[in-house]
């Protein structure tokens, strides 16, 4: 009677052990899908901001068509990608147009002295420090997610549970990931 008790009381703690580890895993998917929400939010605010100063520097440089082309294709590129994987490939074509409207900007002296495109730049240099800081926390969560998908025991339930790792959210190329320069003096 007492091996069969004591294996009742095993088969009764794996099973609430995997339950935990299942919800646990389930809690951090959310959390990732959360944080990607949040990237995506502070995004969309840059994805809207820049027509605005694409207009801005079009009425100073109207003869610049190509770079204003560049730039909205970028956008349009990175408003349709799906997942980290391909916004962070998106976001890097994105940051190399916006700088090309940035160095255009320095042509027209004008133009660095009109109040409405400082204060674009000022509102975008902000946007870029909230995207920089949601992708750090957006990272961290995925970090965790994966890891804990990775390790035993966890790494069994995670297989039965059918979980797959989540992508990083990553710009690809060197240049991309400096900080937009911005510059307020004329």
């Amino acid at each position: 009677m007492l091996p069969i008790l004591i294996v009742i009381g095993v088969v009764v703690l794996i099973f609430i052990w995997f339950l935990s580890m299942y919800n646990r895993l389930v809690a951090l998917r959310n959390n990732v899908e959360g944080s990607w929400k949040q990237v995506d939010v502070q995004l969309q605010k840059r994805y809207d901001l820049i027509p605005n100063l694409v207009e801005t520097v079009k009425g100073y440089a109207a003869h610049e068509q190509a770079t204003f082309e560049k730039v909205i294709q970028a956008r349009n590129a990175a408003m349709g990608a799906k997942g980290a994987g391909a916004h962070g490939a998106a976001e890097t074509a994105l940051a190399g147009a916006v700088s090309g409207l940035f160095a255009l900007a320095e042509s027209y002296p004008e133009l660095k002295a009109n109040q409405n495109f400082l204060m674009l730049q000022q509102e975008l240099a902000n946007i870029e420090n909230k995207i920089a800081y949601s992708r750090q926390h957006y990272n961290d969560v995925v970090l965790g997610y994966n890891t804990l998908q990775q390790q035993f025991p966890a790494n069994l339930v995670a297989g039965m549970a059918n979980c797959k790792p989540a992508e990083f959210f990553e710009i690809e190329e060197p240049k991309a990931r400096e900080v937009p320069k911005v510059s307020f003096s004329s």
